[in-house]
């Protein structure tokens, strides 16, 4: 599996507009805060084949959420729909019951705060991240540019 910083450098280097990769990031962005867990690799491959758009950049843009950020997504996630939608309860589970079914009667109280502070988020993280993506993409490409454009050095004459 290659890692998030390798994807980044590829992202970096594409042949397409800066604006067109930094959609693809921002659209891999709000997938990652979607609530649809288990389907996030489902929706990426879905997008880039739906709209024509990079699956690199998607990629890369849905690694936001990942096994070391899971936690506080998800903890935000809830609390932001409960704050919308008024609530103060706070989750709780039962460990004694590890049921299916009682596993999902206490979860199913929680679906729709959760749901709704994903969209939150997901919609959020787009707006957020498409305009930094923008600004990093065309920057590092035009820094690469100057880069390629420098002069070489005079050959040592003494040789």
């Amino acid at each position: 599996m290659a890692s998030f910083r390798s994807l980044l450098r590829q992202v970096l280097h594409l042949e397409e507009s800066p604006q067109r990769t930094a959609l693809a990031f921002a659209v891999g962005a709000a997938i990652a805060f979607c609530p649809l867990y288990g389907f996030h690799m489902v929706l990426v491959g879905i997008c880039s084949w739906a709209f024509r758009l990079n699956f690199v950049a998607l990629l890369a843009g849905a690694f936001i959420n990942n096994p070391w950020t899971l936690v506080p997504v998800l903890g935000a996630t809830y609390w932001i729909g409960a704050v919308i939608l008024g609530r103060s309860d706070r989750p709780s589970f039962d460990w004694n019951d590890l049921g299916f079914r009682a596993i999902y009667e206490q979860v199913m109280p929680y679906a729709v705060p959760f749901a709704v502070g994903g969209m939150v988020l997901s919609l959020v993280a787009a707006i957020v991240s498409y305009p930094l993506a923008l600004y990093f993409i065309t920057k590092h490409r035009q820094q690469a540019s100057a880069r390629q454009a420098e002069p070489l050095p005079p050959a040592d004459p003494l040789r």
